[in-house]
């Protein structure tokens, strides 16, 4: 089964979708439209940018694929982290240490941002402080040791080091040496988050039309994009789809599509644990990840399921046998918890960059685009959204900072990048292994 197909029916089948009610809808575009702004994708970036543009009193037309939240928004981790896929690494590499300590704050503020969010518009998203990063080897530890006393003496953030025993007080698990824990990230209900933004942008006047793909773009100026029913002419447009989904990208930007690999990945949600085992699990709610390149992710939700994250495919296709997969995993990472029966089994895709590193950029002068959050994007999608928003306003130079970052092609073209992906997926999935 191609993950493409597979991605409605697990979709189906997800913890988020089960867990809320969708009270904001939008009606497909079926008019020739104006507007200031047109953004392509009810996600964290579009609805956010949509916000923050309504606000200064433009207006704004939002076209959505499926449904608003149904992409990477809405069906992720829910981890809420400060920092960049890439590490800091490559960003200094590229701009600079002072630039990539202006970066790194910009992360920092975009967590800000999404807890100003959730307080300002009192969205009930299950917000919860804490994040655990551990490590599964001894030699792994201190590399992670290494990078948080870098994070303290170059970018000022503090975090606090745990030793293998020191762990207990915020996971109990004997696959982790050491870690480090910090509470300025978090986690939240994802799809909540997203709905409770359009909810924000609806009361602003933002027009919002599900049901509605974006099927080319005529960047003129002024810009006319049009659907299968519709058109949206506008001043300016933000792109702001995952771009490794739709049929868009490579017919509106196969330049900026050719930087995108789609990767799978999956989270299973267990029925709900009791007090004591969750308080014998994950003691302290912080949302987790280890620092394998092929990694696990998982937090607790507000109603104590264990929300695990530990699959990932680069060949396009589901895993067989995902069920018994995850279980085996979550059984390995919590042996105390047995085989856990999965009460929901969810996943689709997420855009990975060559570097991992974000990929924002200008198409023509008054298209914007993000894209390549590459896994950690709950909150940087959102200041993603306002960077843009802040540039069709004139104010430029934190967009203008990310834009500079370079990105690469994936080798191999359309017919041999997935292959040659996988392999090399396949060649770190061993590293990690020994």
């Amino acid at each position: 089964m191609s993950l493409l197909s597979s991605d409605t029916l697990l979709n189906q089948h997800s913890y988020y979708e089960a867990s809320t009610r969708r009270l904001v809808h939008g009606e497909p575009l079926v008019d020739d439209v104006r507007a200031d702004v047109v953004v392509i994708g009810a996600g964290f970036t579009g609805l956010t940018a949509a916000i923050d543009l309504a606000q200064q009193g433009l207006q704004v037309v939002v076209l959505e694929a499926d449904r608003i939240g149904s992409g990477a928004s809405g069906r992720n981790g829910g981890q809420a982290l400060v920092g960049f896929a890439s590490g800091q690494a490559e960003l200094e590499q590229q701009l600079g240490l002072a630039d990539a300590k202006r970066a790194w704050d910009i992360s920092l503020d975009a967590v800000a941002l999404l807890k100003e969010r959730l307080n300002q518009h009192a969205i009930d998203a299950d917000w919860r402080s804490g994040a655990l990063t551990v490590a599964t080897t001894a030699r792994k530890a201190r590399a992670l040791r290494a990078d948080a006393d870098q994070w303290a003496t170059r970018y000022g953030f503090e975090t606090q080091w745990l030793d293998a025993p020191a762990l207990s007080q915020h996971i109990l698990s004997p696959r982790y040496q050491g870690g480090i824990h910090e509470e300025v990230s978090g986690h939240l209900h994802p799809l909540k988050y997203a709905l409770g933004l359009a909810q924000v942008a609806r009361s602003l006047g933002v027009r919002m039309h599900e049901h509605s793909a974006a099927l080319s773009l005529d960047t003129g100026p002024p810009a006319l994009v049009r659907t299968a029913t519709g058109s949206v002419t506008a001043d300016f447009v933000v792109l702001a789809a995952n771009s490794t989904l739709g049929a868009w990208s490579p017919k509106i930007a196969p330049a900026m599509h050719a930087r995108i690999m789609p990767v799978g990945t999956y989270i299973a949600a267990t029925p709900p644990l009791s007090e004591a085992q969750a308080h014998d699990t994950l003691p302290s709610c912080s949302a987790v990840c280890d620092t394998q390149f092929v990694l696990d992710y998982f937090r607790l939700s507000a109603d104590r399921r264990l929300l695990f994250g530990g699959r990932v495919s680069y060949t396009t296709m589901t895993p067989p046998g995902l069920k018994g997969l995850m279980q085996k995993r979550i059984a390995q990472v919590f042996p105390q918890l047995g085989r856990m029966p999965i009460d929901y089994l969810w996943g689709g895709f997420v855009d990975i960059s060559m570097n991992r590193a974000p990929d924002w950029g200008r198409l023509a002068p008054h298209v914007y685009y993000a894209q390549g959050f590459s896994g950690h994007g709950v909150a940087l999608t959102g200041m993603a959204g306002r960077l843009i928003a802040q540039a069709i306003q004139g104010q430029a130079s934190g967009f203008d900072l990310f834009a500079r970052l370079k990105h690469r092609p994936f080798p191999g073209g359309p017919l041999w990048r997935t292959p040659l992906l996988a392999l090399g997926m396949a060649y770190h999935r061993m590293k990690d292994w020994f």
